[in-house]
């Protein structure tokens, strides 16, 4: 079980100001794990669990307090035995998140497709987990896909930043559909992310305002059902 609890802002960028940020945020900050495994970015594959009337899209979009989300997220799209598997549970209040997470293998994950159930588990993620499912007829509802890049601060300051790229949705009722077909949300598009506990440090700070970056709202799930569900959303006009 993991538990973590941190501040989330994020910037759209362009390609152009991608490459500025990415250049001028470097000399700061070193790759992740899974970043340096993968030769530069890595593909970061979510399963979203919503009601069948889309009700945590619904408070996405009225902007309502203290919002939890369900997620199941994998690694690859393409799944071997040994594999690891995050069921994530996420909370957040404004600009504060905390998310709690616990690890699975690709059996149990499969044996929770087939019956609902985590087999044998007394974590308490997990168990919670079930229990929000049922209580709130949850159903598995869009899959989003991306390929990331992770950075942590060189200076231990507890800082996180990403890159995402080609973000992609389509409906899915698990996270290994058989041939899913993948819509991009914004392809001219780039989420950077900072992600901190103790608050930004000056070099972030300073970098965020040269570049003049303006902190929006970006739910890659919301964007999901605003892809795959297009009768849902009030027409709108939005940056390609």
């Amino acid at each position: 079980m993991r538990a973590v609890a941190r501040f989330e802002r994020k910037y759209l960028l362009d390609l152009e100001q991608y490459y500025r940020v990415r250049n001028a945020v470097i000399p700061f900050v070193e790759r992740d794990y899974y970043t340096s495994a993968a030769g530069g970015t890595y593909l970061v594959r979510s399963v979203y669990y919503d009601t069948r009337d889309y009700r945590a899209w619904y408070e996405k979009e009225d902007g309502d307090f203290g919002r939890i989300k369900l997620r199941i997220r994998a690694y690859t799209d393409s799944p071997q035995d040994g594999d690891t598997i995050s069921v994530e549970l996420k909370t957040k209040r404004g600009n504060s998140m905390e998310k709690h997470s616990a690890h699975v293998d690709l059996e149990e994950y499969r044996h929770f497709q087939r019956t609902g159930e985590w087999p044998g588990h007394e974590n308490e993620i997990l168990c919670e987990f079930q229990r929000l499912l049922r209580v709130r007829s949850l159903v598995p509802v869009c899959l989003v896909q991306y390929r990331r890049e992770g950075f942590t601060a060189r200076d231990r300051s507890r800082v996180r930043v990403t890159l995402d790229h080609d973000v992609t949705s389509t409906r899915a009722a698990s996270l290994f559909p058989e041939r899913p077909v993948l819509k991009p949300h914004r392809p001219k598009r780039r989420i950077f992310e900072v992600k901190t506990r103790d608050g930004e440090p000056r070099w972030l700070q300073e970098l965020i305002r040269r570049h003049m970056l303006k902190m929006t709202s970006n739910s890659k799930y919301w964007q999901g059902i605003e892809i795959v569900r297009p009768d849902m959303v009030t027409p709108r006009e939005v940056a390609p």
